[in-house]
């Protein structure tokens, strides 16, 4: 379970090129993996990124993107959803397809794309969490990635961003039984609770773990280790290059 599921960026200022897709900053990263307040052991901490996330695009999306959300947007609409209201925006990046869900709608979404004959994303490879800690109030993001067999195996990326006050979205077991595990993993590292799910519990870490070690916030080292009766020091307690 990583966060490399979205089109996240690092840039310099100088490298967005002009006429480019807008792009969305979302926080100035320094060192090489963006922690703080716990050392920075990899020599880099002087480096300064600017993290990104490309913006919304604008119709015809081209491929078959147009043709689904056009589908999309009916199935909806026929349900009673406004697809405004459902769909937050539309992303096309580097060949693929994303679209921003509003939490509360995600299940009706999955369950228009899953049985709307025209659509038949039959398949979600799974959910995984993201962290952005500077994107206010849409600071935890999971990431589903569904699959269609019937149309020749298209893939669309969904996403959903709720804050860390209230890091609550519906779970999908229903409509997606397989996401079952990978909700719980999601939730044990990045403390996304899905509501719903039928036993939302750690996969990977001990049920009484405090925290989620997969956020950015989570202390680098910090947990003294024993191994063979000898104590090792946490990471950022070892050495120090700034």
């Amino acid at each position: 379970m990583t966060d490399s599921t979205t089109p996240e960026r690092e840039i310099a200022a100088h490298e967005v090129p002009e006429g480019a897709q807008r792009l969305d900053v979302i926080a100035q990263r320094s060192g090489m993996f963006g922690a703080h307040g716990s050392g920075d052991t990899s020599g880099f901490g002087g480096l300064t990124r600017t993290v990104v996330m490309p913006g919304e695009s604008s119709r015809p999306f081209g491929s078959w993107f147009d043709e689904v959300y056009e589908i999309l947007e009916e199935v909806l609409e026929e349900g009673g959803l406004d697809p405004s209201e459902v769909i937050e925006k539309a992303v096309v990046d580097r060949g693929e397809f994303t679209l921003h869900i509003a939490a509360e709608h995600i299940v009706a979404v999955c369950q228009a794309l899953r049985d709307e004959q025209d659509l038949r994303f039959e398949f979600c490879i799974g959910v995984s969490g993201v962290h952005y800690p500077a994107d206010v109030d849409r600071e935890l993001h999971a990431v589903y990635h569904l699959l269609s067999l019937t149309h020749g195996g298209r893939v669309l990326r969904l996403e959903v961003s709720v804050p860390d006050s209230h890091p609550h979205i519906p779970s999908v077991v229903a409509v997606y039984p397989g996401n079952d595990w990978q909700e719980r993993e999601t939730w044990d590292l990045f403390g996304i609770v899905f509501d719903g799910h039928p036993g939302l519990a750690r996969t990977a870490m001990p049920d009484d773990w405090v925290g989620h070690p997969q956020r950015k916030d989570y202390p680098l080292g910090g947990i003294p280790v024993e191994y063979k009766g000898a104590t090792i020091p946490p990471a950022d307690a070892r050495r120090n290059y700034s």
